[in-house]
């Protein structure tokens, strides 16, 4: 199921802005997997990627202790093939995309980050 991208969108933004770990989490399901140059920054990862909802917990926990001001800015949304791009201004003055897939009970399963220069 998916769902309908400006307000998946919207919900997604709000919960980042919140940092609140739990509600940004409430998105994703168990498995999740995300692939994110962040990852390869910050944690060194050549393949950029983390599987699990566990991993990508401790990962984002470290990221809201790093950038307490984190704030996101939608720009757009839009839906694909299972799934939605969500255009936003991000982290570090960049703009990103991030792809989402969606499992049959509508949580993101695997996502895809790309950013600006």
């Amino acid at each position: 199921m998916i769902p309908d991208p400006t307000v998946f969108a919207r919900e997604w933004i709000e919960a980042w802005n919140s940092h609140d770990l739990e509600r940004i989490l409430a998105h994703y399901s168990d498995d999740f997997e995300i692939t994110t140059p962040m990852i390869k920054v910050a944690l060194g990862l050549d393949s950029g990627t983390l599987k699990g909802k566990e991993n990508v917990r401790r990962y984002w926990q470290a990221a809201l202790q790093k950038v307490p001001d984190l704030r996101f800015e939608l720009i757009e949304a839009a839906r694909g093939v299972d799934s939605v791009a969500v255009y936003y201004h991000g982290v570090m003055n960049r703009r990103a995309i991030e792809v989402m897939s969606f499992d049959e009970a509508g949580q993101v399963a695997r996502a895809v980050a790309h950013y600006t220069a």
